[in-house]
């Protein structure tokens, strides 16, 4: 085990090195604006924890041993581009959730929708893991997880991570990557349809977030710090009490369907299909011991299938191995050690 260490920090700056020059090239960039933290957000807790930068364009969310911290937006909105730039902590970070989310459960306590990017904290040497879920007018006993692996290492450099929400579709991006998609119609009466503020948060995951709770947070490496800039917020703001929403949301929604980031071009598809390929670990769609009968908006590729055991997390004794070309979108899997507990 020692000398597998040694080697992975001998490794990982090579492996870094390699992977730059080999992560998506986007064809176009989004067309995003960016807003000061005070034109739209709010601290949510840990209020000295959440430390604004002076030009008020950044902030950072600190965890110490004390308490963790978190932010939301000022409003909530009727479907959003909701996006920002993110660097997560360096070092030992097991146990650690970063999450960037949407959600409405402080309003609607029984029927409550959210979107989620979560990050499950890392050991060092390690790919960093992170998951995204779908919840839809309270069907929280209806999961919508799906877990993977990052092909970069989030803590050395921003990216930008962003979710669209429309009445057709939610997409959930990294840079200008697709990840994931789900349309409307697929969903019918799961699919999010209450006004969501979003939010961000650091806390202490220790009893589940890396490996199931096999590694705790350690705050002899505190405080943790995860910073974010070009926060970004688009839809139509509204009150979530209002029986008929504002008429000018219907105008916010035309504009938010059509912007270059609400549909998936033909090269991003490829690009998608290319991480979840490689980088998916657990499907909610495959996993059978949850779900006799797939949720609805499942496709099941039978392919694809045989690469998940029944709990729907990847079959590594299957392993799928790629070789990625040079100027490939998203690089294929690498094997990184034991990647198989959680």
């Amino acid at each position: 085990m020692e000398n597998f260490h040694s080697l992975s920090k001998g490794l990982v700056p090579l492996l870094s090195l390699l992977l730059s020059h080999l992560v998506y090239v986007a064809t176009g960039a989004f067309n995003v604006t960016t807003i000061p933290f005070n034109k739209g957000f709010s601290p949510l807790w840990g209020d000295g924890n959440v430390v604004r930068s002076s030009d008020d364009q950044s902030v950072s969310l600190v965890l110490n041993q004390y308490t963790g911290s978190g932010f939301k937006s000022s409003d909530l909105y009727n479907h959003g581009f909701f996006s920002a730039r993110i660097k997560l902590p360096s070092e030992y970070t097991a146990g650690i959730v970063v999450a960037f989310y949407t959600t409405n459960g402080d309003v609607f306590k029984k029927t409550h929708d959210e979107l989620d990017f979560e990050f499950l904290g890392n050991i060092r040497g390690k790919r960093w893991r992170f998951q995204t879920n779908v919840y839809g007018n309270g069907s929280t006993s209806r999961g919508r997880e799906e877990r993977y692996y990052l092909w970069f290492d989030p803590s050395k450099e921003f990216h930008r991570y962003s979710i669209l929400w429309t009445n057709k579709n939610i997409i959930f991006y990294i840079d200008e990557v697709p990840i994931r998609e789900i349309q409307s119609d697929a969903m019918a009466g799961d699919f999010p349809s209450k006004p969501m503020s979003l939010y961000a948060t650091i806390w202490d995951a220790s009893n589940w977030a890396t490996s199931g709770g096999k590694y705790k947070v350690n705050y002899k490496y505190a405080p943790f710090v995860a910073e974010f800039t070009n926060l970004a917020l688009h839809g139509c703001a509204v009150d979530p009490i209002q029986e008929v929403l504002a008429s000018a949301c219907s105008q916010k929604d035309d504009q938010l369907e059509n912007n270059n980031y609400a549909s998936v071009t033909p090269k991003q598809r490829v690009a998608m299909k290319k991480f979840r390929k490689n980088y998916m670990y657990y499907s909610y769609c495959y996993d059978t011991i949850r779900y006799s009968t797939p949720l609805p908006e499942c496709v099941i590729d039978p392919v694809e299938r045989r690469q998940f055991k029944d709990t729907g997390r990847l079959n590594f004794n299957e392993r799928r191995h790629h070789h990625s070309k040079r100027r490939s979108q998203v690089p294929s899997m690498r094997n990184y050690g034991d990647q198989d507990e959680d």
